[in-house]
């Protein structure tokens, strides 16, 4: 039986591996719970944020049973399950196992791949091959175990949407090859996509030999000279130097429906998928269902993206004078109906916050509440609350970053790694609600 471990011991998972830092990585999976003070926390890891609707079903069969029956999306498409009963001990992963969202239970934290959402359905390439081999190959490495739960690989299909994630390994597609970005390098190697995921992971063995003397847990927390030998290491075993920097921003796929052109027609386009947000990555039940009702219904599939939002695969016919197919049309109206985000002109568009309190005991305001009341006009940038200094989940490329602080509510505007001169708001919401207003604009 697969046990769930209290997230005050050592993990066994990667036994024979390197510890990342002292005291080991306290990063929660679904064999090892965090305790939060809502309750036990699990998080499940969704290679590529790809779900089928009957894995969909088992999350929230899960969460029904063992936690408070909501679901949340998290920055790397993944699922947390909240408010679960510290002594659930192995129920979970025993039924997240039997739906296939466990193969390895020595690799499970390991686990953590994104991928572009919209791969496949907007006229770039798939990437779903890459996907499951990388998966595969992760699982099968004995090393791998050793990664730590916040090791990222990505998958980005040429839009550069998830290569401006901040990965540690990145596969970008370019034609018929790929392009192998270790951190934040702005040089990338060329190779054969073939060949793809097997460097990718050879590039995460590599690192993990030189982390052994730092014990860092990320690339980017290597040290300069360990992280460039690393990179020129990785070259040698892969292909051409090709500059390529990083971009900047990460653009999450725009709510709505999808299109590309139709393969039978390539002069007409054709409604692929349609894309939702979901308000705070918070999913209650009954959405839940009406998700994954919807996507069996036209393709039996679910793609999380790392913006919290989801993207159902149709097919759904051709566009009509609004630009999107009846199918796609009555789809989208249930699910706005429901409470979720289908178009650019939702207030909730690009707001985004961390659990909060009462459900973190580090959080010194209810952030979620806060951004709730603060909901106005649609912005330029996107706007993400956090409870305490830590920023979890926070978002990456440009955005209006809320921190609350002892002081007040510090409000300021983040481009990568510059941080504009912040505006401190103190206890006034109305003030709040017009001070991040006008930073977002």
């Amino acid at each position: 039986m697969l046990a769930a471990m209290p997230d005050s011991a050592p993990s066994p998972l990667s036994a024979g591996g390197t510890s990342p830092r002292d005291g080991g990585d306290a990063c929660p999976g679904t064999l090892r719970l965090h305790r939060a003070d809502d309750g036990a926390l699990a998080r499940v890891r969704i290679p590529g944020g790809v779900l089928s609707a009957d894995r969909a079903d088992a999350l929230l069969a899960v969460a029904g049973r063992f936690g408070d029956g909501e679901l949340h999306l998290t920055s790397r498409g993944n699922v947390q399950l909240r408010g679960l009963d510290a002594e659930c001990g192995g129920g979970p992963a025993e039924l997240l196992g039997a739906a296939g969202l466990l193969p390895s239970a020595a690799h499970e934290r390991a686990r953590n791949i994104v991928a572009s959402p919209l791969a496949g359905l907007d006229g770039s390439p798939p990437v779903g091959g890459w996907l499951s081999e990388l998966d595969s190959l992760v699982c099968g490495s004995a090393a791998a175990a050793a990664l730590s739960g916040r090791f990222l690989f990505a998958l980005d299909s040429g839009r550069g949407d998830v290569d401006a994630l901040g990965a540690d390994v990145t596969l970008i597609a370019e034609g018929g090859d790929c392009l192998l970005r270790v951190g934040a390098a702005d040089e990338v190697f060329r190779l054969p996509s073939a060949d793809g995921p097997r460097a990718a992971l050879l590039a995460a063995e590599l690192f993990l030999r030189a982390a052994r003397d730092s014990g860092a847990w990320r690339v980017k927390d290597l040290p300069d000279d360990v992280r460039t030998a690393l990179v020129r290491t990785v070259g040698a075993t892969a292909g051409p130097v090709v500059h390529r920097p990083r971009p900047r921003t990460a653009k999450a796929p725009a709510p709505g429906p999808v299109t590309a052109p139709d393969s039978s027609t390539p002069a007409t386009t054709t409604v692929t998928a349609i894309g939702v947000g979901v308000p705070l990555g918070r999913l209650v039940p009954a959405q839940w269902r009406l998700l994954t009702e919807t996507a069996r219904r036209y393709g039996n599939e679910l793609r999380l993206t790392p913006w919290r939002g989801i993207v159902i695969p149709g097919p759904f016919g051709p566009p009509g004078q609004s630009g999107q197919s009846g199918r796609a049309a009555e789809a989208l109206d249930a699910l706005a109906s429901a409470g979720l985000i289908t178009g650019p002109d939702s207030p909730w568009t690009g707001v985004g916050a961390c659990i909060g309190h009462p459900g973190c005991a580090k959080s010194l305001s209810d952030v979620r509440a806060e951004a709730g009341a603060a909901v106005g006009p649609v912005g330029r940038l996107p706007v993400y609350w956090s409870g305490c200094e830590r920023r979890c989940g926070h978002p990456h490329g440009e955005w209006i970053d809320v921190v609350v602080t002892p002081e007040g509510h510090r409000i300021s505007h983040v481009r990568g790694e510059h941080r504009d001169p912040r505006t401190v708001v103190r206890n006034d919401p109305a003030a709040l609600a017009s001070a991040v207003s006008g930073a977002r604009a």
